[in-house]
């Protein structure tokens, strides 16, 4: 396969490669001495690959960007663990060393296709418990009840708590022993099968990936082990419903030795597969100020531009009088964002769900909080096919019973 491939390296190395490419038959689409420069050459000849030296002479975010406007696939070539770090800090993990003659011909093999079996949902929100794991758990339920097969990961290095939300016990973590299981490439459906759990609803039941019951236990969720168990769970599963942490820092891939685990690495690789981002904030003052200097963060560590927003607790007693249109204001001011969704508070439904290990569907399903909820898997993660047969069985649960008994009558 042909490829067209342009550099940014010092002169000795532009050289040889430039030299090698041209054995292999691949085009050469130009060089630059620095970043900008080759950010130039990417924008007008849009190439298959670009070739780029680790150094913040020839790799910036800048370049990154262009690389990524025009489709370019970019390969850091590194030398030193300064200059591997110094990729990883830009977000950039696909690199090559600088003395492999195979780099060339490496360049002539596709990227992985992107599964296409299932969907992957990854629910964040920042530090103070704004309802992510509240949210993951009645989204996967709504998935379910509307027919979707759904697996809800719990993915929290931090706080894993999938498990006493409902009532599950997690003595041996689902999701760890995935992926230990994933690391030796001896994961398989039939495997996710028997160290998931099954949470069982008239509306419909889903599998369920416990968290790691010692916050201690972060380094079994290794970016590498994520990221593989995430792609079986695509074959398993119609939805993948992921639960993750608050805290998106990666400055530790600086200052550390790149072989270490990082503490956040489990929640960065599910944001970077997800295909949809729910972003869930606490409609409070403080909570709206935490997520508005969070979501920055969110923008640049997602690879997907579907990040949806939902504000959570909404209520008058904390932010005021016509509490939805102040919510709705400060984000828009302050963030330019526009939630997809306002979740009134209800203490009596969510309190009801907690003591009975149960979704709020199936232990408030009148609550307002599980109306807007709802809501919002039909309108922004269902199928337009399924979103309306959903909220047509909805509203016929919603009638008094004698009204369905005329009406068949």
């Amino acid at each position: 396969m042909t490829v067209r491939v342009a550099f940014a390296l010092p002169a000795p190395q532009l050289d040889w490669f430039r030299e090698v490419a041209r054995r292999h038959a691949h085009l050469d689409a130009g060089h630059a001495s620095d970043a900008n420069g080759l950010a130039g050459i990417v924008a007008a000849e849009r190439p298959d690959a670009a070739l780029v030296s680790a150094e913040p002479r020839y790799l910036d975010a800048h370049l990154l960007a262009a690389c990524d406007a025009a489709g370019t696939r970019l390969v850091a070539v590194v030398g030193s663990d300064v200059q591997r770090r110094y990729a990883a800090s830009l977000g950039i993990f696909e690199t090559v060393p600088d003395d492999a003659v195979a780099i060339p011909v490496r360049l002539s093999t596709p990227a992985p296709p992107v599964p296409t079996a299932g969907r992957v949902i990854a629910v964040w929100g920042p530090a103070g418990s704004p309802g992510r794991t509240t949210v993951a758990v009645d989204i996967a339920a709504e998935l379910a009840a509307a027919g979707r097969r759904v697996v809800l990961a719990d993915v929290d290095t931090h706080g894993a708590s999938i498990a006493p939300a409902l009532g599950l016990l997690d003595e041996a973590p689902g999701f760890a022993a995935a992926c230990r299981l994933a690391s030796t490439d001896s994961l398989t459906i039939p495997e996710l099968e028997r160290i998931g759990q099954r949470y069982e609803s008239p509306l419909g039941g889903f599998w369920v990936l416990t968290g790691i019951g010692r916050a201690s236990r972060w380094p079994e969720l290794s970016a590498e082990r994520v990221t593989r168990t995430i792609a079986r769970c695509r074959e398993w599963a119609d939805d993948v419903v992921l639960d993750t942490a608050a805290s998106l820092e990666n400055d530790e891939e600086i200052a550390s030795d790149l072989a270490a685990p990082r503490r956040n690495a489990a929640t960065i690789a599910a944001l970077r597969e997800a295909d949809e981002v729910v972003a869930v904030g606490a409609a409070d003052p403080v909570g709206l100020s935490r997520f508005l200097r969070s979501h920055v963060d969110l923008l640049e560590t997602a690879t997907t531009h579907r990040v949806r927003v939902v504000m959570n607790r909404v209520r008058a007693s904390a932010i005021g009088l016509d509490p939805q249109s102040q919510v709705t204001q400060t984000l828009q001011r302050f963030g330019g964002i526009r939630p997809d969704a306002l979740v009134p508070h209800d203490q009596n439904g969510a309190d009801a769900a907690i003591l009975t290990g149960r979704t709020l569907a199936d232990a408030a399903p009148r609550s307002p909080a599980r109306l807007a909820l709802r809501g919002f898997v039909e309108n922004h993660l269902l199928p337009p096919e399924l979103a309306t047969r959903s909220a047509r069985r909805s509203k016929l649960r919603a009638q008094p019973r004698g009204m369905l008994r005329r009406r068949a009558s």
